[in-house]
């Protein structure tokens, strides 16, 4: 996938390449988990938050959540997006239960609130974000 040349990048590591690849070349957002035991979590590392164990494996993540909290962020630190405010900058609790910051693509920002379903952004339109960026799901409550 092709982000806007001028976005910055995310550093990109051994512990967040599959991450990023999954993302970046098909739209698909993964999550790590321990081998054995443990729940989804993210942000990607080494370790496993929940068990210690250092036997990782990535499942596929259904893409859809909720927002729990958000923020309109009106001045942001980049040019690459001064264009682009406000920009809406969400914490979601994806159905799998890990929780991450995601960036929430809409034009009706009277719409956003806690508790709104959202989903990834189709691979067409998320080919210009970096990182996972979702919209609000059609019939998503708040």
């Amino acid at each position: 996938m092709n982000q806007a040349p001028d976005y910055p990048l995310p550093h990109e590591d051994e512990d967040n390449r599959e991450f990023l690849t999954a993302w970046r070349e098909e739209g698909r957002l993964v999550l790590q988990k321990a081998a054995r035991g443990g729940k989804p979590f993210f942000y990607p590392r080494p370790i496993c938050p929940y068990t210690g164990s250092d036997e990782l494996v990535s499942i596929p993540a259904s893409g859809r959540g909720k927002i729990v909290s958000y923020s309109f962020v009106l001045r942001p630190n980049h040019p690459a997006f001064n264009d682009e405010v406000p920009i809406i900058l969400a914490e979601i609790e994806l159905e799998e239960g890990a929780l991450l910051l995601g960036r929430i693509v809409s034009d009706d920002t009277g719409r956003i609130a806690s508790g709104l379903a959202v989903e990834l952004l189709p691979p067409e339109a998320a080919k210009r974000y970096p990182l996972p960026a979702f919209r609000p799901r059609d019939g998503g409550d708040a």
